[in-house]
């Protein structure tokens, strides 16, 4: 008799085979280099009410629904010996290499350093968080579909007081046939408050690349990672020679409620004949409030989770989020998508999350109307 595991069985026949931790799970210490490991794992569930698009691209056969391991990240992460940091990660979902760098720490201060290796980019508030504690189970149409993510590179980084500024040069993702172009990423953040459970960010951040193979597509699925089509689309664009993006950031937290905003806008070049530049971009607007009272963390320029203060209760959150993205100007017609997500986090014990998401989206290109409507489902599993 065969036996198939779903992507959820999956998830909870890991959770019983690891023991629960607050953070990594510590290994040993090698020569000066203390060593832990962490994990990450992620069940998703989505319902499409499908508008004219087949967003689940008949996956299951007579039905509107689609479930998959989203993620099982493996990090090794050492400290030392001396101002030395690194770290090792790998997706065996997706088969990808994730941070994979080496990072020198100048005089012994944290928020002075070097970095090589592979490692995210300085953009997008969103992107830079950690994907365990995102606010939504997929992240803003913009930052699926403008950011600059994971590329091999070098990055001097450096905070004082409420000041940070990281500076990056890149090249192509490890992993083969990934991501690629050659570029420089550049951010900036200003926290003028950061105490007594209030925080206020903002950030501006630029990052100009070449376009791999001089042709470019700039597209967005409506919000769900298991979406197979995407709603808007420039097609591809040929003769592009460097995209830039410049985005602006911002988030407000005070006691348990978040406010997060960002915006970005992309400028892509374009040579020969009758090839216009055009320029793209979108924003969204979220707010999360934590219905058990817990408040928000800040670190490295991004707003971090807090751990449930009752472990065997939980932390519940309520989440709201409007994001928009267009993809029009001039010639190039890609279309234009709003969407709006309301969602509830549970955060269990010290490894547990469940997220459920109900997703409305409104798109219109090429004079088609697609107006789909997706619940989303979430089981996580970290240590």
């Amino acid at each position: 008799m065969q036996i198939r595991l779903t992507p959820l069985a999956t998830a909870l026949l890991l959770a019983g085979a690891v023991p629960l931790a607050h953070a990594e799970i510590a290994l040993d210490v090698i020569s000066g280099t203390g060593i832990s490991f962490e994990g990450l794992v992620q069940a998703d569930y989505n319902h499409f009410g499908s508008d004219v698009a087949d967003l689940n691209g008949d996956v299951l056969e007579g039905s509107n629904a689609d479930q998959e391991l989203r993620r099982a990240e493996l990090v090794l992460k050492g400290k030392g010996p001396g101002n030395i940091d690194w770290v090792i990660g790998y997706d065996a979902k997706a088969d990808k290499w994730l941070d994979v760098n080496a990072k020198y720490r100048l005089g012994g201060n944290k928020r002075h350093y070097l970095q090589m290796g592979q490692f995210k980019q300085p953009n997008s508030l969103e992107e830079l968080s950690s994907t365990r504690h995102n606010d939504f189970i997929s992240k803003a149409t913009i930052t699926n579909s403008f950011a600059t993510g994971r590329r091999l590179g070098a990055a001097w980084s450096y905070g004082s007081g409420p000041f940070a500024m990281t500076a990056s040069v890149f090249g192509s993702e490890l992993t083969r046939n990934k991501a690629a172009g050659n570029g420089v990423g550049l951010r900036g953040t200003f926290a003028p408050i950061n105490q007594d459970g209030t925080i206020l960010h903002f950030g501006l951040s630029y990052v100009d690349r070449d376009v791999d193979g001089d042709a470019i597509r700039l597209s967005a699925k409506p919000n769900a990672d298991l979406a197979k089509a995407s709603l808007v689309s420039t097609g591809t664009l040929a003769n592009a020679d460097r995209m830039a993006t410049i985005g602006l950031e911002s988030f407000w937290a005070r006691g348990p409620v978040k406010l997060q905003v960002e915006f970005m806008q992309v400028d892509v070049d374009r040579y020969g004949a009758g090839e216009a530049d055009f320029r793209v971009s979108g924003g969204y607007l979220s707010a999360l409030w934590n219905l058990t009272g817990e408040g928000w963390k800040y670190k490295d320029g991004v707003p971090g989770t807090a751990a449930p203060s009752d472990p065997a209760a939980g932390m519940w959150q309520l989440g709201l989020r409007y994001d928009s993205i267009d993809l029009d100007d001039g010639a190039v017609q890609g279309g234009r998508m709003d969407a709006i997500t309301a969602g509830v986090n549970v955060y269990w014990r010290s490894n547990f999350k469940l997220a459920l998401n109900y997703v409305k989206v409104d798109s219109r290109r090429a004079g088609i109307d697609d107006n789909p409507d997706i619940i989303e489902a979430r089981l996580q599993l970290h240590w």
